[in-house]
C-alpha cells in the first residue's frame, strides 16, 4: 500500500495535468470499484486535489468529489499528450489501456483518459457531495497528519494505547494518519526508540522526539519523490529515491548502523516486519 508521501506524490503529479479538465465520459468496468452514480460525474470540472491520509480526493465543480484509494494493487495510469502511472507497477504500465485490470475510466474534453486499474479489487473511488465527504467513515476515523499535531496532543493520543507497542500505536491511523510500516521503523530510528517497547514506557520528551521523526522522514521522503520498493513509481513514471538516499535501517537489516556500526536486525513486531538498530534502539 502506498504510505503518505507516496500519495502525495501522486496528488503533486496529476494535478499538474488534470485541473481544468471536463470529464465527458466516465466508464465503470467492475462495479465493486465505483460507489456513486457515475453518470452523474460526467459534465463537472476538475477544480483541485487534496490528499487525507493516504486518500487521494479530486475536488469537482458544484462541491462534488471522487475520493480514490489505490489499497494494495491499485493504479492511476494518465494518457494525454504524454503518458504518466502512479501506484503499483506492472507490466500493464506498458500495456495497451484499457488492460485486463482497467477497473474505472474517466475520459476528458481534450480526450485524454485516467485508468484505475486494480488487480485484487480492494482499492476503491468513491463519488460523494462534499457533505458526504465529511461524513465518511473512511476519512471520519483519520487522526489528525503529523503536521497537524502538537507534541502534546500527540503524547496524549498515544496514551489512548498504553498497552500496545509503540510501532503498533502509529500505524494505527486514529491515532496518527499516513504512517506506515517503512516511515514506522525510520521515525522510531530517529528517535532511537525500541518498535517494541510498551507506549506506557515512552516518555513526554521520546514522544515530542518520534514526533519530530514522523515529521521529517515523511518530508524528506515526499521531497525524493516516495521510496523506491519495487511495486510502486510516481506520477512521471519514474521510481522515488528515499531508500537509496535516506533510509537509516528499513530494509538494510545485515548492514552496519551508520550511527554505531552495530548490524542491523530485523524482527516482527505489530504484525509488520520491523527493523532496528540493536545499540541505537535499545
Amino acid at each position: 500500500m502506498p504510505e503518505l508521501p507516496e500519495v502525495e506524490t501522486i496528488k503533486r503529479g496529476l494535478e499538474h495535468f488534470l485541473i481544468g479538465k471536463h470529464i465527458t465520459k466516465v466508464t465503470v468496468k467492475t462495479a465493486k470499484s465505483f460507489t456513486g452514480k457515475s453518470e452523474e460525474v460526467v459534465g463537472h470540472k476538475v477544480i483541485e486535489f487534496k490528499r487525507r491520509g493516504k486518500a487521494l480526493l479530486i475536488g469537482l465543480d458544484g462541491n462534488l468529489w471522487l475520493m480514490i484509494h489505490l489499497r494494495m494493487t491499485g493504479q492511476l495510469i494518465y494518457i494525454g499528450e504524454e503518458k504518466f502511472a502512479a501506484g503499483h507497477p506492472d507490466k500493464s504500465f506498458v500495456e495497451k489501456m484499457p488492460g485486463r485490470h482497467t477497473r474505472v475510466i474517466f475520459e476528458f474534453d481534450d480526450a485524454s483518459h485516467l485508468y484505475f486499474n486494480d488487480q485484487r479489487k480492494f482499492g476503491f473511488v468513491k463519488f460523494v457531495s462534499k457533505a458526504e465527504l465529511e461524513k465518511d467513515p473512511f476519512l471520519t476515523k483519520l487522526a489528525p497528519e503529523p503536521w497537524e499535531l502538537t507534541p502534546e496532543e500527540f503524547f496524549a493520543r498515544l496514551q489512548r494505547r498504553k498497552g500496545t507497542t509503540i510501532k503498533a500505536a502509529i500505524l494505527d491511523q486514529s491515532v496518527i494518519a499516513g504512517v506506515g510500516n517503512i516511515y514506522a521503523d525510520e521515525s522510531l530510528f530517529f528517535a532511537q526508540i525500541f518498535p517494541g517497547r510498551k507506549v506506557a514506557d515512552v516518555s513526554r520528551a521520546e514522544s515530542g522526539k518520534l514526533l519530530k521523526g514522523i515529521r521529517e522522514v515523511m518530508e524528506a521522503s515526499i521531497a525524493s519523490g516516495g521510496s523506491t520498493m519495487k511495486d510502486y513509481v510516481r506520477a512521471d513514471g519514474t521510481k522515488g529515491n528515499y531508500l537509496e538516499k535516506f533510509a537509516k535501517v528499513f530494509q538494510h537489516d545485515g548492514q552496519k548502523c551508520l550511527t554505531c556500526s552495530n548490524i542491523i536486525l530485523k524482527t516482527k513486531i505489530a504484525g509488520r516486519g520491523t527493523h532496528y538498530c540493536p545499540e541505537c534502539q535499545k
